[in-house]
């Protein structure tokens, strides 16, 4: 086609609206007024023409039967039962669920000691705080404070003489 060589190959971006002339030039040649009323078919027409005149590719022999075992052997693939272990994946998140229980435990038990800790002090601060223990007096006496604090329960001998 002599329009190609003085078109030179120049492809340019072609507006939408001449996309249906551009798919018609791929079954037909152009037309004069149509290349003159759109030159920028021109390099369509130019490029349409060059892959006519290609040579169609060399397909092996087989190539439909490697296809259509490419086909089978994705399926097969694709329809594995997902149940099934997967330990690349598996042994990752293992180790960060364990890291993670790790480290609560830790947690928890520092927080346990802490707390035992604060106890304990507040018990030794109350102690501290508690009055001086009382006086050698107050001790001497002890057995009596102790027997009046004990309930009275009747005498069965002295109930039974004062009949």
């Amino acid at each position: 086609m002599q329009l190609c060589a003085k078109a030179g190959f120049e492809f340019e971006a072609m507006e939408n609206n001449s996309s249906n002339l551009r798919e018609s030039l791929w079954r037909r040649q152009p037309t004069s007024e149509e290349l003159s009323a759109n030159p920028e078919l021109v390099n369509e027409a130019c490029l349409t023409d060059a892959l006519i005149k290609m040579p169609d590719a060399s397909v092996p022999s087989n190539f439909t039967a490697r296809v259509l075992n490419a086909i089978e052997r994705d399926e097969k693939l694709s329809a594995r039962s997902p149940q099934r272990w997967n330990w690349r994946s598996f042994f990752p998140r293992v180790a960060v669920a364990t890291a993670l229980l790790v480290f609560i435990g830790f947690s928890i038990q520092h927080y346990e000691t802490s707390s035992h800790r604060q106890e304990i002090a507040k018990s030794v601060a109350m102690v501290t705080r508690a009055n001086s223990l009382p006086s050698m007096d107050a001790l001497e006496n002890l057995d009596a404070i102790q027997r009046m604090s004990q309930s009275a329960h009747a005498d069965g001998e002295l109930l039974a003489v004062m009949q």
